[in-house]
């Protein structure tokens, strides 16, 4: 592999090569701009039609817009199933423009799944899924083996947090203020989006590749092959599971809490408040972004890891403190979905800003977030398609908000089980930095 292949294609841009010399706070700044904005504008072609409910609809007895989340989770599942070869092999310099075509696939599949008839037009939310799941992936290899990788990650992780609302409430201005057809919607909110995304990735195509010294404080970061991958998981295979497990139930109720956080609202006794979705995500991206963001203080590796783990029963007991303020009706609404949202995205991010992170940098081992993000998002991902069905075709009658409320409780509980055997496994296996 050559070094030009390591290298952005516009790296030797004047625009990198000042960033490349830039102080810390200077180059942070940047970098946490870019990313945040492209991933931010990603969920514009994501998650607006999970602003309407398609209530008049159903299909084979099921509600049509559990159909179109059903598919769309079924192409980013896909997605993430391919991710685990195509972002952990990709080399840096096709990263940018990769991304651009991608999310232009995404938005071509809305357009089309406002012109064909209902209900076939769910078969395009598949395809939209498809291409996005692989996004967030090349956006992170910008970021990940540096010194600071856990503010920049935190500040890419807060786009998902803050722009899955944001994007909530644009698609429901325009059903609500503008009249727009509920299918048309996702297609027109993406286009609000177009022009914002082409500046940002453009931003995030200077970034320089990690340092010398970033390489010895980490590791190195390298794309990794299918044998790398499989010796690697061989490696660490105990670990992996217990981590792997966590991250499954993380993803199944995070995505429940987003997917239907209409619903979840007005069974709260909130509705048609579009701004809503946007107010309770801020909160819970200050919180959440400040706590992850700031485990870059810690220099020591395995420090850092074994913290990361211990972060996890933090944000476990937050869920259920929750639960149980919103179930004796102690905790308003809002104070209640911030909470729950602030328990189960504090884990959820810890995993994308440092518990891979510093699990590649305390092993010393070389290779890529990517790989490990993306085998632990494909099997999180199916593991909700697996609920979404079960839901559907067993407990057709349940309410979304009791639904919400006991897979919480059951996932607080046994992913705290699973980080006190983690903790002690690795503290016995971990080398000492």
């Amino acid at each position: 592999m050559s070094r030009s292949d390591d290298l952005p294609l516009s790296s030797d841009s004047s625009i990198s090569m000042r960033l490349a010399e830039a102080g810390p706070f200077a180059f942070s700044a940047y970098c946490i701009i870019a990313a945040f904005g492209t991933y931010f504008c990603m969920y514009g072609f994501r998650k607006p039609f999970t602003a309407a409910t398609y209530a008049d609809t159903q299909w084979l007895g099921i509600g049509f817009k559990t159909i179109l989340i059903a598919a769309q989770v079924a192409g980013y599942t896909l997605s993430k199933f391919i991710g685990i070869k195509i972002v952990s092999e990709m080399r840096p310099r096709y990263r940018a423009v990769s991304i651009l075509v991608l999310i232009a696939i995404a938005e071509t599949a809305l357009f089309l799944f406002a012109v064909t008839p209902v209900p076939w037009n769910f078969i395009w939310l598949f395809v939209n899924g498809l291409p996005l799941g692989m996004v967030f992936g090349l956006v992170l290899g910008f970021l990940e083996g540096r010194k600071v990788t856990e503010a920049l990650s935190a500040g890419l992780c807060a786009s998902f947090i803050v722009s899955s609302g944001f994007v909530k409430t644009v698609g429901r201005s325009l059903i609500q203020d503008y009249q727009v057809d509920p299918y048309w919607m996702p297609f027109l909110s993406g286009l609000l989006f177009v022009f914002p995304l082409l500046l940002f990735v453009s931003l995030l195509s200077q970034i320089p590749p990690p340092t010398a010294m970033d390489e010895a404080s980490r590791s190195k970061r390298a794309p990794m092959g299918r044998m790398d991958r499989h010796a690697f998981f061989r490696r660490h295979a105990a670990g992996m599971i217990g981590l792997l497990s966590i991250y499954v139930l993380l993803t199944i109720v995070r995505s429940m809490r987003d997917d239907f956080a209409v619903e979840v609202w007005q069974e709260l006794g909130v509705d048609d408040k579009p701004n809503v979705f946007a107010r309770s995500e801020f909160w819970v991206m200050i919180g959440v972004v400040m706590i992850n963001g700031c485990a870059f203080l810690l220099k020591n590796n395995r420090l850092a890891f074994l913290s990361s783990i211990a972060l996890l029963c933090v944000g476990f007991s937050i869920v259920l403190l929750a639960v149980a303020g919103q179930r004796s009706g102690a905790l308003s609404p809002m104070v209640f979905m911030v909470l729950l949202g602030t328990g189960m995205y504090i884990p959820y991010v810890a995993f994308h800003t440092t518990v891979f992170e510093r699990m590649l940098a305390a092993f010393r081992e070389p290779g890529t977030i990517g790989y490990l993000m993306y085998l632990a998002d494909a099997i999180g991902y199916l593991g909700y398609v697996a609920v979404m069905v079960f839901r559907n075709t067993v407990s057709g009658e349940v309410s979304f908000l009791g639904l919400l409320l006991w897979a919480s409780v059951l996932v607080a509980v046994a992913s705290s089980i699973i980080s006190v055997l983690l903790g002690i496994h690795y503290h016995r296996t971990l080398p000492d930095s």
